[in-house]
This record gives C-alpha cells, structure tokens and sequence, in this order.
C-alpha cells in the first residue's frame, strides 16, 4: 500500500452495510495499473457481497465492484508506462466502488480516442456484462467469436446487464436471439437490440420458443434463473443443445428428466466469472478486446446506462438493483 496520507473515499462493508470510509490508496504491483475511477458498475454478486455470502478472492479488496471505467495513472512492473493517461475500462477481482483502483493490466481495454466524458462513464457497465456473456456463450456454449448466423440462443433476463449484452453480440455475429423479459415494455425494448421478446409473465417460454422454432428449440440457453427454469430450459433446447447456468435468482436446486438429457444429447454447465484465476481471466478478455471492442466501438454493442448515482448512494445504487426494474446497468460515479 502507498503511504498513510495517500488516502481515497471507498464504500466499505460494516455489519451488513455500506459506509463511506477513508481507506489507503492502494498500488499497482507487477503486472497492474492504478486507475482513477470515473464510475463503477453494480452487479448482483456486489449485493451478494455486502450481505456476507459472496466473498472476495484473496488478496482482493474487502469493498465491492467488479467493473469500473477510468484513468489510468500509474503502472506496475511490467506494464507499458505508456498506458498512463489512458482512459480505460477493466474487469476486477473487487474493488470498484471506490475513487481509486487496481486492476490486472490483461483484464482491461483502451477506451476509443476521443471518448467524450459521458462516453467513458457509461463505459464501466460494461467490462463484467460481456466478459460474462462472452466467456459462457464461447467457452462454455461452443460459439464462434465471429459468425453465428444459423444458430439459435435463448437468453433469459435481456433487460440485464448480461442480458442486454449478450442480445447485442449474438445478433451482430447473425445469430437468432430470443429473450424473456418482465412486460410488453421490457419486451419492445429487448426487441429493439435485436431478440425476438418473450414475456416471461403472460407466456411460456418453452412453448414459444418451440413454437418459433417450428419444434426443434434452440442450440444455447443462457440462463440467469436457476432451479425454477432448469427443467423447462432442457424442454426449450434442440438435439445436442447445451444449457449455461449462471445465476440462480429463483433457487439453487431443481429436478430434471434424465431420460430427456440423455435422448437429446443436452449438456449443462454452470459458471462463475470472478473465482476463475488470472489466467482464465486473462484468456476471456482477450477474446473480449478481439471480438466484442471492435462491436463496441462501432456501436453495434454498447452500454445500457438505466441511471447514475454518486458514490456516497451506493447502498441506495443497489436497493434499486434489487427492486427490479433496472433495464441495463445502474452505475456509481464518484
């Protein structure tokens, strides 16, 4: 850590709760930048954090965040000095909600020349939302980095971050999207970036999705549910689809049919991003500065910002998260 009077304002986790605290500004070591946070995203895991079931990694901050966008004002051994000056977006291990940052120098990407201020605040919802969908559609689903034109995915909760993300890139590489969403607002909104909407509560997913398949489902279900869709997803996919799990916001547990996995050759996978270690995580952005930046930067992809609130209101920041009707990201400026 720098000196005691190298201090910053971060928001620390006390009993349960986020408060404003003077904390050390911290170092970047080899391998790490030091960034000037313009703003920081807010993620469902930081919600998890705050109440104790979602601990950091070693050697990570004690405080939230997993996105930020910024600054960059110092370098570490190893790193292009270069880079100091440079307005960046980065995945983190934890750490965001804060003035200042450390991030891994692999797991960030230069913002486009001439990013106007806006720009770059919006930026910081992004890096942990496409990492996530990037990561699990390519990795895990067996996806093309570029071209998916004839494949099908299904991705529930496109008014979320990954959601949103995720709809983006699988149309701009021509895949067939569907999506589930809460209303005929969200839906219309989900259809502009380029899915087919489904309203999750006046229609049954499976059933529509078979029907807009005529019958044969889908290759992917990206899934953010869990136990209450588990059965339902293997109904939805087509011979030799897989289901990636990556949430569990309607239970930990479920009941499949055996007999249907195995008739249809369907596989399952579930992951976390921020457990991976560094050179997984450095693998999964590299893909991401090759093949979702460029769609970034043409627009094609782009940050969903659904509101921004000062540091101070993180807690604040994350009831409205928790409420529900956040449509993209809601994010921290400090």
């Amino acid at each position: 850590m720098c000196a005691y009077n190298d201090r910053m304002r971060a928001m620390t986790i006390s009993n349960g709760k986020l408060v404003e605290a003077e904390v050390p500004r911290p170092s970047p070591g080899a391998g790490e930048v030091l960034i000037e946070v313009a703003a920081a995203g807010i993620n469902p895991a930081d919600l998890l954090q705050v109440q104790g079931n979602y601990p950091p990694p070693a050697g990570a901050p004690d405080w939230p965040g997993l996105e930020v966008s910024g600054r960059v004002t110092q370098t570490g051994d190893g790193v292009d000095p270069g880079l100091v000056g440079a307005q960046v977006a980065a995945l983190l291990d934890g750490g965001g909600y804060a003035e200042y940052c450390v991030a891994r120098a692999a797991d960030l990407w230069v913002l486009e020349g001439g990013a106007g201020q806006a720009d770059v605040i919006a930026a910081a919802g992004l890096p942990e939302a496409v990492a996530t969908m990037y990561s699990n559609l390519v990795f895990e689903a067996g996806l093309d980095p570029r071209d998916n034109a004839g494949k099908s995915v299904l991705v529930h909760g496109g008014s979320g971050g990954v959601g949103s993300s995720a709809i983006q890139w699988l149309h701009a590489t021509g895949a067939t999207v569907f999506t589930t969403a809460g209303g005929a607002e969200r839906v219309t909104r989900c259809e502009e970036l380029g899915a087919e909407g489904i309203d999750y509560r006046t229609e049954d997913f499976t059933e529509r999705v078979r029907e807009l398949t005529g019958g044969r489902g889908v290759d992917v279900v990206l899934d953010i549910i869990g136990g209450a869709y588990l059965q339902r997803n293997l109904e939805a996919l087509a011979e030799h689809g897989r289901l990636v799990i990556i949430g569990m916001q309607k239970g930990n547990r479920g009941e499949l049919d055996i007999n249907l996995l195995m008739r249809r050759w369907l596989s399952v996978r579930g992951t976390v991003l921020r457990a991976r270690p560094p050179e997984q995580k450095a693998e999964i952005m590299a893909g991401v500065r090759s093949h979702v930046v460029p769609l970034i930067e043409e627009g094609r992809v782009r940050p969903l910002v659904h509101e921004q609130l000062p540091l101070s209101e993180a807690a604040a920041a994350q009831e409205l998260l928790a409420a529900g009707g956040v449509f993209g990201k809601v994010l921290l400026v400090p």
